[in-house]
């Protein structure tokens, strides 16, 4: 007869939910939650976007039908990431690529993004230029890190996306230049040159996260040429260089005439100042496969590599094996693309016709016409007007509320991206709903508007 098996000793129980929540009880209760932390982690804020997400989520949970325009994600229902870069990430585990990867990533991975930079982009790098991380987040930490002492002075536009909330982690002086819609929400060269003298890191996106609209050629040279003027200004007095975080994480996903350039090919001599940010999330539906790459100077990205190995921020084995192929397949990620990009323009091109069909009738609304990324750039202004239920909308987050409450519609205002006023602009994202979902929205937009009295 066989013996049976030890039964593991069960412990007591302790029951730390009292304890686990009291200080934080307390804090809340002093009007100060933060007074057992260190100053950084009392400043740092959390993501806006997030907050307005849980809301939508609970209403969603409820029954309530929403379209839900808030998240910069992709749903798999609406898009799936190519099958080419499915059927290696099996293929990899089957082999049992489950190992840590190189802190700087996998050597066939970061030759394919070599490859895929000189093919795509004509940008020729050395391999010691590029570094692989898990998304693009790391990646953009990872530079502020290696570049930002604290009381440095960090440039940026706004509206962006995290900036401010990496120069709080750092301790850096934020210096924010206010981009309108004349512009597109994008900064010109004469709005950056006056702070280039005190900068440290200017940091850009495009195409721009929350409006969707691309940077000029012209601009961008302007931009460029500006850096490397005042670079050169510098090395002769022995200064430290001012450097180009150009976040290019959507440069593939560009619509209609819209062309992406970079500061390296319009400004040669920007090679030396230009860390890019780039990975397979936005232009392959790939959010949550967590795989990212910089390519910039040899020194900066030998130094940023130990604090990216220090934070673990690897990204999986075989994700990266995987994306190694997905890049070294031209056709395959043209083939893609058709219906990819087709797909997010179609449903861009949806509301933008909804919104302008509202503004021809008279409501107080607007949009800008689609350029690239998955996003559209919304003003919806029915500000003085008074709900059904005699709330007078005073604000963007009014106008959020009554949209969600009253149109079933999600929808971020600029404020989420550091942008001040209340002018009406909003974030409208396309990569978690369908036509149809669009199409059952925009009646419920206009009967919203058209309930609103006024004062």
């Amino acid at each position: 007869m066989e013996e049976e098996a030890p039964r593991p000793v069960l412990r007591d129980r302790i029951d730390c939910t009292g304890l686990a929540r009291a200080d934080f009880k307390a804090g809340q209760e002093r009007g100060d939650a933060s007074a057992r932390l260190g100053t950084m982690a009392g400043k740092l804020k959390g993501s806006e976007i997030l907050k307005i997400a849980a809301s939508i989520r609970a209403m969603v949970r409820n029954g309530v039908d929403i379209c839900n325009l808030t998240v910069g994600d992709f749903s798999p229902a609406q898009f799936r990431v190519p099958g080419l870069l499915a059927d290696g990430i099996r293929a990899a585990l089957e082999r049992g690529e489950t190992n840590y990867p190189p802190s700087i990533g996998v050597r066939q991975l970061r030759e394919a993004v070599q490859r895929f930079y000189a093919r795509e982009l004509g940008l020729e790098y050395p391999l010691e230029s590029i570094a692989v991380a898990s998304g693009a987040r790391p990646l953009i930490y990872g530079t502020y890190r290696t570049l930002i002492d604290p009381g440095d002075t960090v440039v940026y536009p706004v509206p962006s996306w995290n900036n401010n909330h990496y120069s709080t982690l750092l301790n850096a002086t934020a210096v924010e230049v206010r981009c309108g819609p004349e512009q597109r929400f994008l900064p010109t060269p004469e709005a950056l040159l006056k702070e280039l003298p005190g900068a440290r890191l200017v940091c850009m996106n495009s195409p721009l996260n929350p409006t969707g609209t691309a940077i000029t050629r012209e601009a961008l040279t302007g931009i460029g040429e500006a850096i490397v003027a005042e670079n050169r200004a510098r090395a002769q007095r022995g200064e430290k260089p001012v450097y180009l975080l150009y976040d290019h994480i959507y440069w593939m996903l560009c619509f209609g005439e819209t062309r992406h350039y970079t500061p390296v090919e319009l400004v040669p001599e920007m090679a030396r100042y230009t860390i890019f940010i780039d990975g397979i999330s936005k232009a392959f539906a790939a959010t949550g496969l967590r795989v990212g790459w910089t390519v910039g100077p040899v020194d900066v990205i030998k130094r940023m590599t130990p604090a990216i190995g220090h934070m673990g921020a690897w990204a999986p084995r075989p994700e990266q094996l995987a994306s190694a192929l997905l890049l070294d397949d031209p056709e395959g990620i043209r083939a893609y693309h058709r219906e990819f990009k087709s797909a997010i323009q179609a449903r861009l091109d949806l509301l933008h016709e909804g919104v302008q069909a509202l503004k021809a009738a008279g409501e107080p609304v607007d949009s800008i016409p689609p350029m690239g990324a998955i996003y559209l750039t919304v003003r919806l202004a029915p500000f003085g007007r008074v709900t059904p239920s005699g709330a007078v909308l005073r604000t963007n987050e009014d106008v959020r509320k009554y949209m969600l409450e009253r149109a079933n519609i999600g929808i971020v205002p600029f404020q989420a991206f550091g942008y001040p006023g209340d002018e009406g602009w909003f974030r409208m994202s396309v990569g978690a709903v369908g036509l149809d979902d669009i199409r059952r929205a925009m009646p419920r937009l206009g009967d919203a508007l058209r309930e609103l009295k006024p004062a």
